[in-house]
């Protein structure tokens, strides 16, 4: 089984954390590769961001799929332009918010997100209630810190990320905590072990799910609203 993760953002580093968390999960005898978008923003932290991503993003699709992907991770917590990548894909798609929170609900009856910056809680709020998990779903919480500060050494952001999980489980009386951003991916088994509840890392899950899929005998629908795109 190949498995393809794509960072839609251009920072390789990221997407060598990234890639580093799928293949800790994967089983044995599943290939992980790791794509990054070069040309995408360094980081996408909203709405533009997603935008000027997307055409990147795709590329790397497309480029999998031609080299035998069986699925794919889009590895950023909005889950960009995840439709249309299963347009262009024969396989399962998965996004990692989608993932994450649909995780969350099968171990625990509510939980709370911390993301990285204020701006992107209305985006991961709209996606929640798309996956009808708003009843679920306590908070969407900002730890107030730029995605690339998660790469910079020195910059406090893990103490951030964990002192707002702490905040949501006393002031959201949360079971479990979904990480709203890929950078995060490696904090996870530290912030699990400090704060005392289940923290996951859509990365990790997404992983997972693909494989299930994939072993399942599952692939895109073509039929409706993944059908390939109609050539013009």
């Amino acid at each position: 089984m190949k498995l393809v993760v794509i960072n839609p953002n251009s920072t390789q580093t990221m997407t060598d954390k990234i890639i580093a968390s799928a293949r800790a999960v994967a089983a044995h005898g599943v290939e992980v590769e790791g794509r990054t978008a070069h040309g995408a923003p360094a980081s996408i932290e909203g709405h533009y961001d997603e935008v000027m991503s997307a055409a990147h993003l795709l590329r790397e699709v497309q480029q999998a799929e031609a080299q035998g992907a069986d699925a794919i991770v889009v590895a950023c917590f909005d889950d960009p332009a995840i439709g249309a990548c299963r347009e262009v894909a024969t396989g399962p798609v998965l996004g990692i918010c989608e993932a994450g929170v649909k995780a969350a609900s099968m171990i625990a009856t509510s939980f709370s997100i911390v993301t990285t910056l204020p701006r992107s809680v209305p985006v991961i709020e709209e996606l929640v209630r798309k996956y009808g998990l708003g009843h679920q779903c306590r908070r969407v919480r900002s730890a107030a810190i730029p995605v690339l500060a998660l790469e910079e050494p020195g910059s406090n952001a893990r103490q951030l990320v964990r002192a707002e999980i702490l905040r949501a489980i006393e002031e959201d009386r949360c079971e479990a905590v979904v990480l709203g951003c890929a950078g995060m991916s490696d904090l996870t088994e530290w912030l699990s072990e400090e704060t005392g509840i289940p923290v996951i890392d859509g990365v990790t899950v997404a992983t997972k799910f693909a494989e299930a899929l994939v072993g399942a005998g599952l692939r895109t629908s073509k039929i409706g609203a993944y059908a390939q795109p109609i050539q013009k």
